[in-house]
């Protein structure tokens, strides 16, 4: 698999004992982990043929084919699940896969360069772009929102910014 891939869920171990395994999915539509045929580990050597058995908590009860054992199920434990970016669907003009942001260059209204976008992260409310750059101490997270991010442009691989005054530098001294 040499083509970009994305990482659509994670076996979380075992669940039971006849060979099923925990399955997390990071779709937005949990199930249709299972609609993309062949799930690959990140470096493409091994794939895998998965089918959702039933919901649990945080996630699925999933068959593995050949896998048998709990013994088995285990040893898959924290392995992500890619697809190939192909095979996942188109989205809307104002949606983006997270792969897709990464890397993008970030500049504010003015064309001013802050930096690239280094992850994308969710920790309840919205998305966050973690921003880094040269000119800044350390990352910044900033939201992913259509009024603090007013245009991505995926083919020119950058993002504009109209970011609060001081999130992305230090104040002056002449500041009062």
């Amino acid at each position: 698999m040499t083509e970009p891939r994305i990482c659509v869920g994670a076996f979380a171990g075992s669940y039971g004992v006849r060979g099923e395994v925990r399955l997390k999915s990071y779709c937005a539509d949990p199930a249709a982990i299972e609609t993309y045929g062949l799930l690959y580990t990140e470096d493409g050597e091994k794939s895998f043929i998965v089918g959702i058995t039933r919901a649990i908590k945080n996630g699925f009860a999933a068959r593995v084919e050949g896998i048998q054992t709990k013994e088995q199920a285990d040893a898959l434990n924290n392995t992500q699940l890619f697809v190939s970016r192909d095979v996942l669907p188109s989205l809307p003009d104002d949606e983006y896969y997270h792969s897709d942001l990464i890397g993008l260059t970030v500049l504010d209204t003015g064309g001013t360069e802050i930096g690239t976008v280094q992850s994308v992260q969710n920790h309840g409310a919205s998305d966050l772009l973690e921003i880094a750059g040269p000119s800044l101490k350390a990352s910044v997270l900033y939201p992913f929102t259509v009024a603090a991010v007013p245009t991505v442009d995926l083919a020119a691989g950058r993002i504009i910014v109209d970011p609060p005054e001081g999130i992305f530098s230090e104040p002056s001294d002449t500041e009062a």
